[in-house]
Order: structure tokens, then C-alpha cells, then sequence
């Protein structure tokens, strides 16, 4: 096995790691890493004491491979937080209405208290810290609007799904598939050797954001809440979804273009 399959196996092994994370949060285990890092909300950096094992779960945690072959099922609710876990639209509500999250009076509760506290348009679930001004009112609509078509399943749990298995369970050899045929893209040189007087600068600003994944692609104009889930196909109408990977390296014809140009 060469070296670049090797990495991609061991990202699959990471990816089993963050799949549990996920998906066992009853465990001792999972209370102990909580207190360590803090991961109820979200896996979170742990700074500079975080273990270089948890440094690279919580890099993988925001690579694109993983989060877009997840997605969650909601039922009855109880084990997902309304405002922090990623449950309508593949975004999560705090970061979509941040505003209305800073100001909301329930904040770490469970989209089944919400429901239980009713979040129709007098809902009680809707007690702010201050009177909303209109430009927040109107972003409150767009919230209830999100929120008229969920219907909650009293007698099921929610559950995470794995797209690339039918069974919808994470297994490594599904993951290492998906890695063969599509490798996460790695800068081969760091962030701070960019910063190149002799280079211009919009070059520069362009390679800075492509390393960080910061390009407006429409996959990560998805994840800010621009576009919706449907219109995340590349441009060039090759049926693939368009992240910066994708359009710098497979795209039939701008990947083409980028290795013409190299």
C-alpha cells in the first residue's frame, strides 16, 4: 500500500472516530472527552493542550469528504440541540440567525423542548432578552418558515445516516472508497509562505482562500445558507457538486483547464 493510500486509510479510521463521537454520546467515554474538550455542541479544537489525535478529529470533523456523506434524521428530537447541532438545511439555526440566537432565552435546549414549548408565532419558546426590532422580527418569520414542515415522531430516536451505505452505518472500507477515488485536497506548502512580495497580490488573497476552502464555490455558499441544498451541482454541468477540489482538480473541463495552465 503506498504512502498516499495509507494516509486515506487512516482518515477513514479517524472518520470511524468522529462517526462515534456522534453517534454514542451515552458512553463514559464520551462524557470524559466532553469534559476534556468540549464536543456537546460540536468537536471543538481543544488549543494548544489538545493531543495531536484530537487536533486531526477535529480537522477532519470540518473536512468536506465526511460532513457531506453525513446527515441527520430527526424523530422525536429529544437528542439533538435546536440552536447547535446541524438538523434543517445542513446548517446549524445559531449560526443561520445568529442574532436571534444571542438574544433567545433558550439557548442549550433540544428541538423537542422547542416543540414542547411551542414554536409557532406566540409560541413560549420565543422569549427574547430585549424587544426584537422589525429587521429581527423578519428574520424570525424566515425562522418559523423553516420550522411549519417539521413534524416530529414521538416514538423513534433521532439518528445519524451515512449516505455511502445502505444500511446507513459508517464502515471504513466505504470511507477509504470515497478517499481512493476523491483525495481531500492538502496545500503542499503552508499558509505563511504565501505572503510573497513578488507575487501580486489578488494571486496571493486567491491561494490563501483555496487553501483554507474559502472560495465561493457553491458547495460552501450551502454551508453559509446562500444556496440551498439542490443547487449545489458544479457549473460546468458535469452532475458533480462543486467545492474547490473538484474545480481545481476533477471537473472535466476546469480541471482541465487548471492543468493546462500548470
Amino acid at each position: 500500500m503506498g504512502v498516499r493510500r495509507i494516509k486515506e486509510f487512516n482518515l477513514a479510521l479517524l472518520g470511524r472516530w468522529c462517526w462515534w463521537l456522534l453517534v454514542d454520546r451515552s458512553s463514559l467515554w464520551f462524557r470524559v472527552l466532553d469534559l476534556r474538550y468540549g464536543v456537546e455542541g460540536g468537536i471543538q479544537g481543544g488549543g494548544r493542550t489538545a493531543s495531536a489525535w484530537w487536533r486531526d478529529l477535529y480537522t477532519l470533523g470540518r473536512e468536506g469528504w465526511f460532513n457531506d456523506n453525513v446527515s441527520r434524521s430527526i424523530d422525536n428530537g429529544k437528542h439533538t440541540l435546536f440552536w447547535s447541532d446541524e438538523w434543517i438545511e445542513g446548517l446549524s439555526l445559531g449560526s443561520r440567525f445568529s442574532r436571534l440566537y444571542d438574544l433567545s432565552v433558550f439557548k442549550e435546549v433540544t428541538v423537542f423542548d422547542m416543540s414542547q414549548l411551542g414554536w409557532g408565532e406566540e409560541g413560549v419558546a420565543w422569549i427574547w432578552r430585549c424587544r426584537l426590532f422589525v429587521w429581527e422580527e423578519q428574520m424570525l418569520g424566515e425562522l418559523l418558515l423553516l420550522l411549519h414542515n417539521v413534524v416530529l415522531q414521538v416514538d423513534k430516536n433521532d439518528r445519524w445516516l451515512w449516505a455511502l451505505e445502505s444500511s446507513n452505518v459508517y464502515f471504513v472500507c466505504s470511507a477509504y472508497r470515497v478517499l481512493i477515488v476523491h483525495p481531500p485536497l492538502v496545500p503542499s506548502v503552508t499558509v505563511s509562505d504565501l505572503w510573497h512580495k513578488d507575487v501580486p497580490l489578488k494571486v496571493v488573497l486567491f491561494a490563501w482562500r483555496l487553501f483554507r476552502d474559502r472560495l465561493p464555490t457553491k458547495d460552501n455558499l450551502h454551508r453559509r445558507g446562500v444556496l440551498d441544498r439542490d443547487s449545489r451541482l458544479c457549473v460546468a454541468g458535469c452532475g458533480s457538486i462543486e467545492t474547490s477540489q473538484h474545480l481545481l482538480l476533477h471537473c472535466n473541463i476546469f480541471g482541465s483547464v487548471w492543468y493546462l495552465i500548470y
